[in-house]
């Protein structure tokens, strides 16, 4: 996985935790005010103020964190640090803390970290939670068994709700990878599939726009291997696709994508200087199918056409992908006509006169 393929998700997942963050904020925020207009629910006083200024907090954070519309992982531990230091203050501003300000209000920071931290954030958050139902029940409890017995009650309950829903995002996360994974494979070779060709274009397009190199598409397509499927059966040409992969695989330099777009036709897409080069990596692609053989001796070769491109700014990066493919293809079925299991180059186009505007200082 590339650079790019990995930051997406961290963008992803850094809205998804803004939005659920703001969310979080606004409605305790919206919820706890309504204590300010209740009788007998607030201690009077200093508390008062301190428990409205709480909630404006609250308020202020949410909408802050919404408009914003990302937050990094460290912000998002800090806020749940947060939301357990708050609501010690509220314990502290209530009239009857076992009444109205329960250790369940824990719950909301609780599974924010548990489906936005990670395992050793995870482990802080449930050590602080133990502290503050501590600090928070101590004025309640005369007796030390019954605290501790009420604390053991209520951190153990919200800990176990954070490590379940935490495993459960770990579980869902492999899951999804996987699937992701599936779909840009292709289940017989193991090769890349024409959808994550499809993926990579712009990377490619985009960084040779940035180097100042061209972009060569390599299309290989087995030679007589229809024949080779109904004279030795499908099994047979299926060991071979694999043999063909594995071989490849072991040729094309780690930038390159080598995928398989349908059937016996492979295509790989990477950056070189000049179109010398791309004849020569072609060559080596050539060269590793003949020798691939599988377990039982059965091999085939394959003629291989290639083009080269200059990327430009402002196209579209997968038009111009399949543009370069159909050249390496035409090229390609030039190198069956001229006898298999050889390179083929298609014709560079000729660069055009350069505009007046263009020669002058």
């Amino acid at each position: 996985m590339t650079s790019d393929d990995a930051e997406l998700p961290r963008m992803t997942e850094g809205r998804l935790a803004a939005r659920t963050v703001a969310a979080l904020l606004v409605t305790g925020g919206a919820m706890g005010s309504l204590n300010l207009v209740v009788d007998g629910v607030l201690r009077d006083g200093a508390g008062r103020w301190a428990y409205g200024a709480t909630m404006l907090t609250l308020l202020l954070l949410g909408a802050s964190i919404g408009a914003r519309g990302r937050v990094s992982p460290r912000h998002t531990f800090a806020l749940v640090l947060l939301g357990d230091v708050i609501y010690l203050v509220v314990v502290l501003c209530i009239d009857d803390p076992l009444r109205y300000a329960t250790p369940l209000m824990l719950l909301f920071p609780a599974l924010v970290a548990a489906w936005f931290l990670e395992l050793r954030q995870l482990y802080v958050h449930m050590v602080v939670t133990t502290a503050v139902c501590l600090a928070a029940l101590w004025p309640s409890y005369d007796s030390p068994v019954g605290l501790g017995v009420q604390v053991g009650v209520s951190a153990g309950t919200l800990s176990a709700a954070s490590l379940g829903v935490f495993l459960l995002r770990r579980r869902v996360q492999r899951l999804l990878v996987a699937t992701e994974t599936l779909t840009r494979l292709d289940p017989l070779t193991g090769l890349f599939n024409r959808r994550y060709l499809v993926e990579q274009a712009a990377r490619i397009w985009r960084q040779a726009r940035r180097d100042g190199t061209r972009v060569t598409a390599m299309v290989l397509d087995l030679d007589h291997f229809k024949r080779l499927n109904d004279e030795f059966g499908h099994a047979v040409g299926d060991r071979v696709l694999g043999a063909v992969a594995r071989a490849l695989q072991g040729t094309v330099r780690p930038a390159d994508v080598l995928a398989r777009t349908g059937g016996e036709e492979l295509v790989v897409l990477g950056l070189v200087a000049d179109a010398a080069e791309a004849g020569q990596l072609a060559e080596r692609l050539r060269a590793a199918v003949s020798t691939g053989r599988t377990d039982d001796g059965y091999g085939v070769t394959a003629s291989v056409g290639v083009a080269v491109t200059r990327p430009e700014d402002g196209e579209d990066a997968v038009a111009s992908l399949w543009r370069l493919v159909d050249h390496a293809d035409a090229a390609m079925y030039e190198a069956k006509r001229r006898g298999r299991d050889r390179v083929a180059t298609a014709a560079v186009p000729r660069a055009r006169a350069p505009r007046p505007e263009e020669t002058t200082a």
